[in-house]
């Protein structure tokens, strides 16, 4: 199984070192769209699908004024998760499967240039999409992006152990060395997911957490723009909370058999970059 890790959404919001981290405030600070792309002995498997191709065209439409004032995505075609998908030489039909850790905007702009596509994700999170229920909710799950009838496969709380993480799942009509695992917190049915290649685990978790830092086991070190943008972002602390720790447990007790990176960070996708 050979995965392809694909930043599908640059982002460049004002505050530098207070978002990302690195030296310097006075500049934009760097944040990536981290997707994968899964080859499968039979068919490619996208996970994540960042920000999509409209956004380069239909920015404020597609992801809202406020989102692109905040974030000044690269409004670049080339960067979406269709064209990098046909610039390995594969055709967009060929993804026939999508996993989504969630349904934020950035996560399922991409949907739509995959029609064809089984799209994955927690039901309690496409519940979440359809109720919209808070202002929060409405601003986070953009109704254009899923105008053209996704393909949904939903999955309850229920499912097996994995590295002490409970109800996790494998998935429909895919292999079962991609898993499915409940992390809420940041949104009600947020997930990651899990992918054995033989080697080891590749564990994406999505936005669980957002800074390389948090997952420090001498302790987490945040920088203070991210860490606001994580807690206002949140739809359940206390969830949030005990996810992250139960993350920063894996990777100190199973750090050499499992990667775990989230969706956002520029040095966890440098990092899983390099061959």
């Amino acid at each position: 199984m050979r995965v392809h890790h694909l930043d599908c959404g640059t982002m460049r919001p004002l505050g530098g070192g207070l978002v990302d981290g690195r030296p310097g405030l006075l500049r934009r600070a760097e944040l990536v769209c981290h997707c994968l792309l899964v080859e499968t002995d039979s068919e490619l498997v996208l996970v994540e699908t960042g920000v999509g191709l409209r956004a380069a065209t239909h920015p404020e439409e597609w992801l809202g004024r406020d989102f692109v004032r905040l974030t000044r995505p690269v409004l670049d075609p080339e960067i979406s998760a269709v064209r990098q998908v046909e610039r390995l030489g594969y055709s967009p039909s060929d993804v026939r499967h999508v996993v989504l850790t969630h349904l934020d905007l950035d996560h399922a702009g991409g949907l739509v240039d995959f029609p064809q596509a089984t799209v994955h994700v927690y039901e309690a999170e496409l519940r979440a999409m359809r109720e919209r229920e808070c202002l929060r909710g409405r601003l986070r799950y953009r109704t254009a992006q899923f105008a053209h009838g996704p393909a949904f496969e939903s999955y309850s709380a229920a499912g097996e152990v994995w590295f002490g993480f409970e109800a996790v799942r494998e998935l429909k009509g895919l292999p079962p060395e991609i898993l499915l695992v409940p992390l809420a917190g940041h949104t009600r049915g947020h997930t990651g997911v899990a992918i054995d290649t033989g080697t080891r685990w590749l564990f994406h978790v999505g936005d669980a957490y957002f800074h390389h830092h948090t997952l420090d086991p001498a302790g987490p070190r945040v920088p203070w723009g991210i860490g606001m943008f994580e807690r206002r972002m949140q739809t359940d602390a206390a969830s949030r909370v005990r996810n992250q720790r139960r993350l920063v447990e894996l990777v100190r007790e199973h750090g050499d058999t499992v990667s775990v990176f989230n969706a956002h960070d520029a040095t966890d996708f440098a990092r899983m970059e390099r061959p």
